[in-house]
């Protein structure tokens, strides 16, 4: 009877414990007060103060920055563009913070398309940076993009360009000085699809970003970066045959390799009455696709992904939850029977051979989540580090009655587990400490950097991960502008920590630095000063201090107390033996004087 009760208890408590490893807070007033309505469209830090600010489109007119601060409402609307900044019969669409004149000062990119239309035109508009705030002075391209185009580093120099379909051919458009130049992309007509989601990243492991390309017909094409030109290398590829419909590709180290995995969310009919996720490794000759979630039936509901548009196409937004080292993925799901949609986190979990033939690895749907439940018809979901400490919470967008622009929701992660992380930004390096105009180099949104790190855990296994950064911009891809590493449960240094960054054309040497001995639960602010010599670059290292660094404390300090307690104990029973041996000798002398 005592190991049957006590084999309950223990799993009563593993319930319990699993309950409040995934338990939230809402935090949306403490974060936004009043002004929880809008799109949120992107991240950045805007005002170079180390602390991740929001931009948020309101009715797909005006664009409002979220400032981070240190009081309540944690986000506060500090810079507006609205009426006479944006022509009245145009529509926000995107948003696509980065410095693309390159004096290390944010800047932001807006695509618009006409009011009241469905096509995928797309006109864009950059408003400039100045101390802090933007100029309403701005530069529209005067050339149309077929749709949301990709923001990314073309030639290597450490400033974004802007990617994409003019007419029938592939172009970029360099701002560098605010001067528009257009070049020819590449050197065959590449038919893009609509919505697509093309991305820069490594895609074999050389710290270099490749282009990935979504090209019509459901096929996808890979761009490798060699020798700092983009050479088609792979010929194209297909989603898998039993595929209607095509979401978003997403990019991440699904299974701990340290090469970035395709991830594909696609409907098994035209009405997605049935959904699954697969998965492609890089690298296969065959292009074969594994699926690791099929199973999206609980209580004898099935559960499907909502057919996409243009505004909001079927997307996975990807972060790790858990800090177990494996990115998990949040989504949008609908009850195919009618009875709405939410929310929900899948899991990225180990599973046996036979169900992930041979990957090892799959997601989970956490069905029960209240927190999630209680709010109906989401229409996005995405990951943010709302507290700056490593952990990632959630930002949930959803469509109420009555309201013209959509509800913001946040939600604290509670994850009670205490596990580690290392949090990684890279930065433009275009100058080092102070840039001109005293503008301090931290504000800068960045995409193309990899990191990679190597660890072992444990179990004394060895270990690492990898990610990418700002690879997708379009279609409210939703990046982070840093990437966060899980490393479980094993508090060791990080044996090697790599970065990454993108090559100029014609530049053969691979610019990628190297440092070791990281300590667990830091941000990383690297500076790749100058950039064509990696031993120079400097990074500046932040510590977060986890629970056990906590506790470890509480129990020094009770340590400490107990000693101390222990001491003043043998201390008055010394001081009682001295009083009492000084009264028998005083009583023994004056026995003698007698």
């Amino acid at each position: 009877m005592w190991l049957s009760s006590s084999y309950l208890i223990t799993l009563i408590l593993g319930f319990l414990g699993q309950y409040v490893a995934f338990a939230r807070q809402d935090v949306t007033t403490d974060l936004f007060g009043s002004e929880k309505y809008g799109t949120i469209a992107a991240f950045g830090d805007f005002n170079s103060d180390k602390q991740t600010d929001i931009f948020i489109i309101k009715e797909q007119s005006e664009l409002v920055i979220f400032l981070a601060d240190l009081k309540a409402p944690y986000f506060k609307p500090k810079v507006r563009l609205g009426e006479g900044d944006i022509p009245n019969d145009m529509a926000i669409t995107s948003v696509v913070p980065g410095d693309y004149d390159g004096d290390s000062q944010m800047d932001v990119l807006l695509t618009m398309s006409k009011k009241g239309k469905d096509a995928s035109d797309t006109t864009v508009f950059v408003f400039w940076g100045n101390n802090q705030t933007l100029d309403k002075s701005r530069v529209e391209l005067n050339k149309t993009f077929l749709d949301q185009p990709l923001v990314m580093d073309f030639n290597g120099d450490m400033v974004p360009d802007i990617f994409g379909v003019v007419g029938v051919a592939t172009q970029v458009c360099y701002l560098k000085e605010r001067q528009v130049i257009w070049r020819d992309a590449l050197g065959s007509d590449v038919k893009m699809r609509v919505p697509h989601s093309n991305a820069f990243i490594d895609l074999n492991k050389d710290f270099t970003a490749d282009l990935f390309l979504t090209i019509k017909d459901n096929g996808f094409q890979t761009w490798f970066n060699k020798d700092g030109n983009f050479s088609e290398s792979e010929s194209v590829r297909k989603a898998p045959d039993n595929a209607k419909r095509v979401g978003q590709s997403s990019f991440v180290d699904f299974d701990g390799d340290g090469f970035q995995d395709h991830l594909l969310p696609v409907c098994l009919d035209d009405t997605c009455t049935k959904s699954a996720i697969y998965l492609s490794k890089p690298g296969d000759a065959q292009g074969s696709w594994v699926s690791v979630l099929t199973d999206l039936q609980w209580k004898g509901t099935l559960w499907g992904f909502v057919p996409g548009d243009l505004s909001m196409p079927i997307s996975l937004h990807m972060g790790d939850y858990n800090l177990d080292g494996f990115p998990d993925a949040l989504a949008i799901l609908r009850n195919t029977s009618g009875g709405g949609q939410q929310a929900f986190l899948l899991d990225n979990v180990p599973c046996d051979e036979d169900s992930c033939q041979g990957l090892g690895r799959m997601f989970r749907p956490h069905w029960e989540q209240p927190d999630l439940k209680a709010i109906p018809q989401a229409r996005l979901a995405t990951f943010f580090d709302i507290y700056e400490d490593g952990i990632l919470d959630m930002l949930i967008l959803s469509k109420e009655e009555g309201k013209a622009d959509l509800t913001i929701h946040a939600l604290k992660n509670n994850f009670e587990a205490d596990a580690y992380f290392v949090k990684v930004i890279v930065l433009s390096g275009l100058c080092p400490k102070v840039c001109p105009d005293n503008v301090k180099p931290f504000g800068v949104n960045q995409p193309g950097p990899y990191v990679m790190y190597t660890s072992v855990d444990s179990n004394g296994y060895l270990k690492n991960a990898s990610a990418g950064q700002l690879s997708q911009s379009a279609h409210l891809s939703l990046q982070l502008p840093y990437t966060v590493l899980g490393l479980g449960r094993s508090a060791n240094f990080l044996d090697h920590l790599y970065v990454g960054i993108p090559r100029p054309p014609g530049n053969k040497d691979i610019r990628k630095q190297e440092w070791t001995a990281i300590i667990p639960n830091s941000q990383l602010i690297v500076i790749p000063y100058p950039l064509d010599d990696p031993r120079s670059w400097s990074a500046k290292l932040y510590l977060t201090p986890s629970n056990i660094v906590l506790l470890t404390a509480i129990a020094l300090i009770g340590v400490c107390v107990f000693i101390l307690v222990i001491i003043g104990i043998l201390h008055w029973q010394e001081k009682k033996a001295d009083d009492r041996e000084k009264r028998q000798e005083a009583h023994r002398f004056h026995f003698d004087a007698m």
